[in-house]
Formats: C-alpha cells, sequence, structure tokens
C-alpha cells in the first residue's frame, strides 16, 4: 500500500481533539460575527461593522472556515446575491483519516438553511464515531465503509426531519455528499449535486460522485454535458434529504489513491461555472498557485466563484493527498446503494 503523508509523523489525535463543524446557532455566545475585520483586522462593532475601515462583516453563518489538520481545510460563503448562506460544510479529520460533508439546502424549501447544517453534523459525526472493519478481510472492510457512508445519508436525512416543522407546507430539503478518506482509499456517497472530484498531480481528473438532477438525466439519455445543463430545469434534482425524500439510495464511488493530488467536494455553486472535471482541473491550476495549502485553494476558489458572478452559495472543502511513490492511475468501483446491507462492524 502507497503510504501517505497526511500529518505529521508520529502525530496522534483523537475524535475529541477536532471540532467536526460549527453549532447550529448560534455560531458563537457572544458575537455572530468574527474576532475582527477580514479586510483590515480592526474590531467589529456589534453590528458587525469594522470600527476601523467601516466594511461590514458577514456574521459566521454568511461565510466559516474550518481547518481540522493541515491537509484538509474548506470554505463556506454565502456568494453575492442569496439573501441566506444554505450550505453548510462539516469535517473531522487526523493525521490519516478524514471526514468531509457538504450540504446544499434547496432555496425553494422552508429552513434550508438549517437542514443542510443539521444534516452535514449529523452525518459527520457519524462517521467520525465508526471505523468498520469488517470480518477482516479488504471486500468485508469495503462492504462495511459502504454500509456506513449509507447509513449516514440516513441518519443525515433524520436530523432533517427532526428539524422540520411539522406544519411547513415545503418541508425542508438538502443534498448532500460526503468523502471518507482513510490512508490511501477515498469512498464517497451523495444525493442530489453537490460533488466530488480528485485531481491527480498530472493526471486525468475524474468526478467521483453523479448528480441525481435532470441535467444527469440528460446526459443519461445521451445529451451533451453543455446541452443537458444548460436546459431550463437542469437543476431540479431527483434525489434529496428531508421528509418529503422518497428514494435516499446514494450514489457510492471507492478510489484507491496512488499518486498525490487533491480530493475536492462542493456545492454547485462552484461546479456551475466548471462542470467538467477537465475544466475544473484548468480552475484549479488557475488559483491554486505554487503549492497552496488546502485552505489557500478553498478560499482562493470561492473567491473565484464568487468573481464569476457569485449567483448562489459556494461551498468547497479541499484535501491534499500526498503519495511517497508515484504510481499508476488510481482504479475506481461506484454503484448506487451498498453491495451489503449488513450492520457496521466497528
Amino acid at each position: 500500500m502507497t503510504a501517505f503523508n497526511h500529518g505529521a509523523p508520529g502525530v496522534e489525535w483523537s475524535a475529541e481533539s477536532v471540532e467536526p463543524t460549527i453549532p447550529l446557532r448560534p455560531i458563537a455566545p457572544e458575537s455572530p460575527y468574527p474576532s475582527a475585520c477580514v479586510s483590515c483586522g480592526g474590531e467589529l462593532g456589534i453590528d458587525g461593522y469594522c470600527l476601523k475601515c467601516g466594511q461590514k462583516a458577514k456574521s459566521l453563518r454568511e461565510h466559516y472556515e474550518l481547518t481540522p489538520v493541515d491537509w484538509v481545510a474548506g470554505v463556506c460563503d454565502i456568494g453575492l446575491v442569496h439573501a441566506h448562506n444554505e450550505d453548510a460544510l462539516a469535517c473531522q479529520a487526523s493525521s490519516t483519516r478524514a471526514v468531509v460533508v457538504v450540504c446544499d439546502g434547496v432555496t425553494t424549501s422552508e429552513a434550508s438553511d438549517v437542514a443542510s447544517m443539521a444534516a452535514a453534523q449529523a452525518a459527520c459525526t457519524m462517521v467520525w464515531a465508526n471505523n468498520p472493519q469488517g470480518t477482516g478481510t479488504p471486500s468485508s472492510r469495503a462492504a462495511a465503509i459502504e454500509a456506513l457512508l449509507t447509513q449516514a445519508v440516513e441518519a443525515a436525512n433524520q436530523a432533517v426531519i427532526e428539524g422540520t416543522d411539522p406544519a411547513s407546507h415545503n418541508s425542508a430539503a438538502t443534498t448532500i455528499a460526503l468523502a471518507l478518506i482513510d490512508d490511501n482509499v477515498v469512498s464517497c456517497v451523495n444525493l442530489g449535486d453537490s460533488r466530488v472530484y480528485w485531481f491527480p498531480d498530472g493526471g486525468v481528473p475524474c468526478q467521483l460522485s453523479k448528480d441525481h438532477s435532470l441535467a444527469q438525466d440528460g446526459i443519461d439519455s445521451g445529451a451533451g454535458r453543455a446541452e443537458a445543463e444548460a436546459s431550463l430545469f437542469a437543476h431540479t434534482i431527483t434525489k434529496w434529504l428531508g421528509r418529503d425524500a422518497t428514494d435516499l439510495v446514494p450514489h457510492y464511488a471507492t478510489i484507491t489513491i496512488d499518486v498525490s493530488g487533491w480530493l475536492v467536494v462542493c456545492t454547485d455553486g462552484l461546479w456551475n461555472f466548471a462542470s467538467e472535471a477537465s475544466a475544473m482541473s484548468d480552475v484549479i491550476g488557475q488559483c491554486g498557485g505554487e503549492d497552496p495549502t488546502p485552505l489557500d485553494l478553498a478560499s482562493r476558489l470561492v473567491a473565484w466563484a464568487n468573481e464569476q458572478g457569485g449567483h448562489d452559495n459556494v461551498t468547497v472543502s479541499c484535501a491534499r493527498l500526498k503519495a511517497d511513490t508515484q504510481g499508476v492511475a488510481p482504479s475506481s468501483t461506484e454503484s448506487e446503494g451498498p453491495t451489503l446491507p449488513a450492520p457496521i462492524h466497528v
């Protein structure tokens, strides 16, 4: 197995040592704003305006950054058009393992900002707390991981339902994309159109997730991607989390990585402007510069999306996977559900 240098050698992390996400509400007991102005570093007033330069800060629900370890980071941002940030991000990581969850609340549903955060937290917490081994064989462990991720989607759905007003006429709904990195194996699931991409250094990039949307239905029927994604109802999703969800079977994929590269989990606020994996790879090359940190890259990708118009909330998580040796192109498998819907073995 290829060795991966995710964290500092010899450093051990516990589940309690890193916070997976921010609380639902309030973000902080004393203030919903950052500790200082992001533009000039000045003190912020209670209304969020900088007392030095006068710029209004985004609240911590409108923009927040997570960096559990130095090889994983993410940014969740309101964008430039929407009144609320209906995206959510949760992540947890150690030196060799990471869980990243990105959710995109459906704008036309009620309280989708709360739903997306609840779903992200629930899924991240469940996967981080379990490290299934199966019965000891590689195939059994792979099946146990797939079952765990599928159950995490179900847990996220339950969290959305529990936070939904029973009297709501248009109940909360959200997408979900979840990636588990365990040494050099990445496993992921998704419902809706939030995505997981793999960008190997100098290799062929690929989209690991598969959208559940009318655009994807068109692509599956033979339409070109550009044509399908330009259609009027392209972003109508066909699977989601929420009280009205009828199909919680996620798309599942796993990939064994033998080369260094970037794993990116994002909402459509980013990929709207560069859907093809090759196009997104070009954007990463443009935004990355020389040896960026995961937080640098995630921040620059969010800024790039806003420069394109910021028409939607945008959430990006980046994980840098570094192989000690460069190997062959990774192999992958995928499915629409668990191959073995058995209890989780821990």
